[in-house]
């Protein structure tokens, strides 16, 4: 009778957190209707702008897929930040003729990118494209850049594709292939329901294109926490900056290989995001109340309440079913059976299942990419995605410590690329 009990109070607890998670359905089918790709007739100033402290082992392959624009050369420039002019970068930015800036108190992105952002009044450009070292543009990345300007948006974000998909099995993992999943359901579960809606879209740092005025009303690039790019979407709504996502531009970024490397950038984020919410929660929920903004609310604060509903009945069922099994095995083995079936079994079954689901309609929407991997990689990525995804919950726990610490800025771990054969393949792909 108690686990009949327990279980009925688990079940009436996940359909109290699937009513309350029923508004990300919308976003969900928003997934579909993906903007029209625009053709500009006006070729405008673009600038890419590109923190490269200490990257001189992998951006070797970003300036050869820059030398690769179908964009004319006398149309964007190329801005390389670095820390020291005696950085390696620096003579391989010069040998593709383009602009070094030197920030030498740079302590994370952010002084980076501000160091170049607070100086640019002699820029003539119309656009800035922040993209990172590790990065590879598709030919006609700033092309289509260009192309979205047509669209009257202030802030643009483009598709992220991963550029461990160029080089062959050896370059990723089943945590890479994982960790891919996060583009599809940020931009196409995510990103195109906020810009039907006006809302404010998730930013990833790089990819991310700034109109001139946006730069200028910030007064360069004023963002310092661990996600400084997710403190831009919420300034940015408190300023009313405008954004939409344009898949048409397409740059390759590289994702984590190890689990370990993978948990190091997966901390950093959350930790970031647990900065801006702290910095931003009072204003950006002062400016919800008088605008009656429903959406808005619930993009930034209210969508956590059902995953966390959801999440906090699993374990509850499944703790409980666990001190109580052993202890009715001996007098009541029916019932003993009855709890770990009900109690335990069945929501990790629920919650795996769940996932899954959402691992396999984020591989959907990014079929185009996620085709390139083998049947065996799709499978077996797929199957470990829930178990990934579940990985956020010490995380958060983690990244919460860290922010409250004050969390610095680490370099990451990169792959070398860009030698003779990988280049090759390079060129094909892209």
């Amino acid at each position: 009778m108690l686990v009949t009990i327990l279980f009925s109070v688990y079940c009436v607890l996940v359909l109290l957190a699937a009513l309350l998670f029923l508004p990300k359905f919308a976003w969900f089918s928003a997934s579909r209707h993906v903007p029209a790709a625009k053709r500009a007739e006006n070729k405008r100033r673009i600038a890419l702008v590109i923190p490269a402290r200490n990257e001189s082992r992998v951006i070797g392959a970003l300036f050869d897929s820059i030398e690769r624009q179908t964009y004319g050369r006398e149309f964007f420039e190329v801005n390389v930040i670095v820390q020291s002019a005696e950085d390696p970068t620096v003579a391989m930015a010069e040998r593709i003729g383009a602009h070094v800036t030197v920030v030498p108190e740079q302590k994370c992105k952010g002084d980076a990118l501000d160091g170049f952002f607070r100086d640019i009044a002699a820029n003539g450009s119309d656009a800035f494209v922040i993209v990172d070292a590790d990065a590879v543009l598709a030919d006609d990345y700033v092309e289509e850049c260009n192309n979205a300007l047509e669209y009257d948006r202030q802030i643009f974000v483009t598709r992220k594709r991963v550029k461990n998909y160029l080089y062959g099995r050896k370059a990723r993992s089943v945590v890479c292939n994982c960790s891919a999943l996060i583009y599809p359901i940020t931009d196409d579960l995510g990103n195109l329901y906020r810009a039907e809606k006006g809302l404010p879209l998730n930013f990833i740092g790089q990819g991310l294109m700034l109109r001139r005025e946006v730069v200028e009303r910030a007064g360069g690039w004023n963002y310092r926490t661990l996600t400084e790019d997710f403190e831009l979407k919420m300034d940015g709504y408190l300023k009313g900056f405008t954004s939409m996502y344009y898949p048409h531009a397409v740059l390759y970024t590289e994702e984590a290989v190890t689990e370990k490397e993978s948990r190091k950038r997966r901390v950093r984020w959350l930790a970031g995001y647990s900065q801006c919410d702290r910095n931003y929660r009072r204003e950006i929920k002062a400016k919800v109340r008088k605008e009656h903004s429903f959406a808005a609310g619930y993009d930034f604060f209210w969508f956590r309440a059902p995953i966390f509903l959801f999440l906090a009945a699993t374990i509850v069922s499944v703790v409980t079913g666990c001190i109580l099994a052993p202890l009715l095995a001996a007098r009541y083995p029916g019932e003993s059976l009855r709890a770990n079936v009900l109690l335990i079994l069945f929501p990790l079954f629920l919650t795996y299942l769940l996932l899954f689901f959402y691992g396999l309609l984020a591989a959907s929407r990014y079929r185009d990419a996620f085709g390139t991997l083998t049947f065996g990689e799709r499978a077996a990525s797929l199957l470990f995605f829930p178990l990934y995804t579940l990985g956020f919950v010490p995380i958060y726990f983690k990244g919460r410590k860290v922010a409250k610490k004050g969390g610095e800025w680490q370099m990451t771990d990169r792959k070398e690329t860009g030698n003779g054969e990988e280049k090759e393949e390079e060129k094909r792909a892209v």
